[in-house]
């Protein structure tokens, strides 16, 4: 059961990261994807995976707030 835990987090760190240029959100996916992952490698022992993992997650989540900030910047200069 872990394996198959594991091996749906990478899938979905690796769909997300495929599919991020056509939408922000797959940055936060991604995020996601990164903390199962995470957990996966903690679950397994595997504690310097566990440790880069965590941080792909953070910077995830840096990267999709600062790509949410400038959208909704560029929408209200588009609006006023």
């Amino acid at each position: 059961m872990l394996t198959i835990f594991g091996s749906i987090a990478v899938t979905i760190m690796l769909l997300s990261y495929w599919l991020e240029s056509r939408s922000k959100w797959m940055v936060l996916v991604f995020a996601g994807g990164s903390a199962a992952t995470a957990a996966y490698s903690a679950f397994s022992a595997v504690y310097p995976i566990t440790v880069i993992e965590g941080l792909w997650a953070l910077v995830a989540v840096q990267r999709f707030w600062k790509v949410h900030q400038r959208s909704l910047v560029s929408e209200l200069d588009q609006a006023g």
